[in-house]
């Protein structure tokens, strides 16, 4: 039991560290419009997600294929509104995550993802039924304050931060539902149906097909590194985790997006925001207390 909780523990930690990290190669090619690195990233990503899948998952494809044949209609309307939902609430994510990178500020892009964990706690508490013992509520309280006191930048900044948050919070509890389908299946269909979203866009408005051998080596990079890796283990830890123990996982990307801004970029890091970081770091530890002492010690 120690051990699958502690393998659904890592699952969970390893996007939020990876996604931390986005801003690196986000600003390498800063010069492309966002809408731009968005297109090719779903692109790249759908061709190297069904190319595992065609060649080395066609078990668990057909396997998907058979169970969705057997759901009763109503089901199948179910399970396809919320796909559809999944592709829609993941790429508004991307899009705005990199527009605030590039456009607004890493402030701004950290922020969402302090935001997100209360949001995705609190909707999994009111959708989902799932429990919050007085220790994680103490967590939350927490990590609220911390939350007011970096939100001391302008409300242009804040609101994009929700914008994000509320994206990646609804994502996530439509994950926690959707069950018995092979999660990378899964993600290589919401892919799809986030390309079919951008097409449109990209068919009118995008610029020449890029040539620039930098720009697509961030690409593939984003797209293997920054997308299909982390949504897949994403997706995975959900099968073990509630999400809001995985919402509050989360904390992690704007602590180690701090930290990048910090050493990596050399933005200016004020007494109150470390303060304020530290708090989440806290919040972090006391929210997944138990969970934690699961994963550390094995039960005799």
């Amino acid at each position: 039991m120690a051990s699958s909780k502690r393998k659904y523990f890592v699952a969970g930690v390893i996007p939020y560290i990876i996604w931390g990290t986005m801003s690196v190669p986000l600003r390498n090619i800063k010069g492309f419009p966002p809408q731009e690195i968005l297109y090719y990233r779903i692109f790249v990503s759908i061709i190297i997600v069904w190319a595992i899948v065609l060649l080395f998952r066609r078990s668990a494809l057909l396997a998907d294929l058979k169970f969705f044949k057997a759901l009763s209609l109503s089901k199948k309307l179910r399970l396809f509104v919320l796909t559809i939902l999944s592709a829609f609430l993941i790429t508004g994510n991307w899009f705005t995550y990199i527009y605030a990178v590039n456009g607004v500020s890493l402030k701004a892009a950290a922020f969402a993802y302090m935001v997100c964990p209360l949001l995705t706690a609190l909707c999994g508490f009111i959708i989902l039924r799932e429990q919050l013992t007085k220790a994680k509520i103490a967590a939350l309280l927490i990590a609220f304050i911390s939350i007011a006191l970096l939100a001391t930048g302008s409300l242009h900044e804040v609101l994009w931060a929700i914008l994000i948050a509320s994206f990646y919070a609804f994502y996530v509890i439509v994950l926690k539902v959707v069950k018995d389908i092979d999660k990378f299946n899964f993600l290589g269909v919401q892919l799809i149906l986030s390309g079919l979203m951008m097409l449109p866009m990209y068919l009118t408005s995008s610029n020449p097909f890029p040539a620039d051998t930098f720009f697509w080596s961030h690409i593939f990079l984003i797209a293997i590194v920054f997308t299909i890796i982390p949504l897949f283990l994403n997706a995975y830890a959900l099968l073990g985790m509630p999400s809001s123990a995985l919402g509050i996982l989360i904390y992690l990307n704007p602590i180690v997006a701090f930290a990048v801004a910090f050493f990596y970029f050399k933005e200016h890091i004020d007494v109150h925001q470390l303060f304020a970081y530290l708090l989440l770091a806290l919040s972090i530890v006391i929210f997944n207390a138990q969970l934690l002492k699961t994963v550390l010690y094995k039960k005799r």
